[in-house]
């Protein structure tokens, strides 16, 4: 605690909010595989568990709209304390008995979980924006890194985390710990974040939602078909085909996706290290449309060796680590793009409008990853996946460099 307490303030407030955005990411990982795996066991349909998730998947997209205009107006402390306390909420909704556990009920606290979860990512990302100077460029660079690719990582690790507390506890006790654990984190929050941090200087008006920075819309319009790339394949094809056609148990599946995300998380976070070897400069839209190609490249590869039927588990697994790696860059890019060209004044707006195209192509991408699979099978979401990513690279190579962007 004493060496706590020789750290500035802006490092303590850092310090603050990534704990914060920690624990409340490693139980929204746990708490997916909890409802996945408990409902399978109370004998709902994959279809019925999908549709769990749909709320949680749809009020993203309401949620950062919304949020980043609360986060200027009644400060960022204010949302990101409001994102716990839901989540404690929607914790708390699941522990009624089984026999209310009905899908209407489930996802109305998925819904809770969905609007707790782009609160608290919104409030965070933000944050960060407001405790670096507008001149270290290359520390807000590192600092979104670090932030982003640790969420990924425990969010892989909270998958585990999940499973392993159905399997000693149970579904219920389970719950609880991840309650207790929040409600901790919550108190240290309210007592311990500023009270002031990101509210804006001027009222912000309703019709400010949506951005009117050009680049921050290409930057919006390119995230959400990078992640709509994604999970066109990722959430509901590559797990189902994994099981039908590899003959994969489900916890090799579980095992095998959490480990994904566990690495997807820890390259986002040494991006800086892999971005900026040959070039002292910090990234731009140049350098978003440079890795989008590669990512373009290498999904392309794989669509087309799982077309010609080469060698598929080699070719889907391989290619899934390397799509793995290449996209985590992608993301970590985007991350720190959103937060350098977000007016300071307002980056809650700036940054919540473009999470909520990032939810939009997932919601999207889930949507398609379903339908697609039906039709045409994993190869036929790959090949759309493969559409996507070269929307993105069109709409990336619009992009300006952030140090041409004014900070308001």
């Amino acid at each position: 605690m004493s060496s706590f307490s020789n750290f500035s303030s802006d490092i303590k407030q850092y310090l603050m909010v990534t704990t914060n955005y920690w624990v409340f990411t490693l139980t929204d990982g746990a708490l997916r595989m909890l409802v996945v795996l408990h409902f399978h066991q109370l004998g709902y349909s994959p279809l019925q568990i999908a549709m769990l998730f749909l709320f949680y998947e749809f009020f993203g997209v309401v949620t950062n709209l919304l949020g980043g205009w609360l986060g200027a107006k009644l400060g960022l402390n204010k949302t990101m304390n409001t994102g716990l306390f839901l989540q404690i909420v929607a914790l708390g909704l699941l522990l009624v008995p089984a026999h209310l556990l009905t899908v209407a009920w489930v996802m109305m606290a998925q819904a809770f979980s969905g609007i707790a979860k782009d609160l608290n990512k919104m409030s965070a990302k933000s944050s960060v924006k407001l405790l670096v100077a507008d001149d270290a460029k290359d520390q807000l660079y590192h600092w979104v890194a670090v932030l982003t690719g640790s969420k990924n990582a425990l969010k892989g690790a909270g998958f585990f985390l999940g499973g392993v507390l159905l399997t000693l506890v149970g579904f219920k006790l389970a719950l609880i710990i991840m309650m207790s654990a929040l409600c901790i984190i919550w108190l240290m929050s309210l007592m311990l974040l500023k009270k002031d941090l990101g509210k804006s200087k001027a009222k912000p008006k309703f019709s400010q939602l949506f951005s009117k920075s050009r680049e921050i819309n290409y930057l919006s319009a390119a995230r959400l078909f990078l992640f709509g790339s994604r999970d066109i394949w990722f959430v509901i094809a590559l797990p189902v085909y994994l099981a039908t056609q590899f003959n994969w148990d489900h916890w090799q599946v579980g095992s095998f996706l959490a480990s994904w995300i566990i690495g997807y998380g820890l390259v986002q976070a040494i991006a800086p290290k892999i971005t900026n070897r040959n070039d002292s400069k910090t990234p731009d839209g140049k350098t978003a449309t440079f890795w989008a190609f590669v990512l373009l490249l290498v999904i392309g590869f794989i669509a087309m060796a799982m077309w010609q039927n080469m060698y598929p588990e080699i070719i889907l697994l391989t290619g899934l680590l390397i799509f793995g790696v290449v996209f985590a860059i992608n993301s970590s890019l985007h991350s720190y793009l959103i937060v350098s060209l977000a007016c300071r004044d307002s980056v809650s707006i700036d940054v919540g409008f473009y999470y909520m195209a990032n939810a939009m192509g997932r919601l999207i991408g889930t949507i398609l990853s379903g339908w697609i699979f039906q039709l045409y099978g994993l190869v036929g979401c790959l090949w759309a996946s493969m559409i996507f990513v070269g929307a993105t690279c069109m709409i990336s190579s619009g992009m300006i460099a952030p140090k041409n962007k004014v900070n308001g």
